[in-house]
């Protein structure tokens, strides 16, 4: 039986002369990242293709200028895009342990109409998807977030955020693995290492993973 296909519409264009961009929506959403997962495995498969890296809704591929040209690529890509993704088997769970007491905390409880206590049971209540392991090493893309703890960016970038700090921003929310600048509301900390050096990955997320965060106390 030929795979099913459905009407999702790709826009793809150059990324200089080897490589290509196909965006497959412009939104936080778990079935748009599922088939950017499921077209970056696709391709990754062929032997004109060197290398594709999927995003939050979008796939970024890196090909063989001797096999293949942009025009050819793409059209295949939109091909390979119309297919529906198999069937998805849910990623790796990881339960993270949050202190609950960032320096934005109470500023976020404010902005948003909420207590402390509030801000933290919401940020802990859903099962957040790993859209998208990237910025620093270790650093994971996890949303969507409750709607409402939706927030801009920080006005004013911090230019040291302490490693383990759990950040929110946007629809999304994600720990920091290292110290390094942000811009994302500080709201707690925890003790997890998600930076692996000597592992392979060095990841300890995996776009497609799954994490649930709960409140602890040192």
């Amino acid at each position: 039986m030929p795979p099913q296909r459905s009407t999702v519409r790709v826009r793809v264009r150059p990324l200089g002369d080897t490589a290509l961009l196909a965006e497959l929506g412009n939104r936080l959403d778990t079935a748009i990242n599922t088939r950017a997962i499921a077209l970056a495995s696709a391709l990754k498969k062929r032997r004109d293709v060197r290398q594709a890296v999927a995003g939050v809704a979008s796939v970024t591929v890196r090909f063989d200028p001797d096999l293949i040209t942009h025009e050819a690529l793409g059209a295949a890509i939109r091909r390979l895009a119309t297919r529906r993704p198999p069937l998805e088997e849910p990623g790796r769970l990881h339960r993270i342990p949050v202190v609950y007491d960032g320096p934005d905390l109470d500023e976020v409880a404010s902005r948003t109409g909420l207590t402390a206590q509030q801000v933290a049971a919401l940020h802990g209540l859903p099962i957040y998807r790993v859209f998208l392991v990237g910025f620093v090493p270790g650093w994971a893309y996890l949303g969507p977030l409750p709607d409402e703890l939706v927030l801009p960016r920080r006005s004013v970038p911090r230019t040291q955020v302490p490693a383990g700090s759990v950040a929110i921003a946007g629809r999304q929310t994600g720990i920091y693995p290292l110290a390094t600048p942000g811009g994302w509301h500080l709201i707690g900390r925890t003790s997890v290492r998600l930076f692996l050096p000597d592992s392979d990955p060095p990841s300890l997320f995996r776009a497609g993973d799954r994490v649930k965060f709960f409140s602890t106390h040192e």
